[in-house]
């Protein structure tokens, strides 16, 4: 499934979007969980600093 996201993002007007991966420690048990999500170029700094 994941390849066909990434050949999606590389056609066309894809090519402004990004996906971005963040590891999040959970408070509740203290694992760590992968946080996945497309966005576009601009906002990949906003998705990495927010909590």
């Amino acid at each position: 499934m994941a390849k066909k996201v990434v050949a999606t993002l590389k056609t066309g007007s894809g090519k402004e979007f990004a996906k971005v991966i963040k590891m999040v420690k959970s408070p509740k048990t203290g694992a760590y969980c992968f946080k996945e999500e497309i966005v576009h170029k601009d906002h990949v700094q906003d998705f990495l600093a927010k909590k």
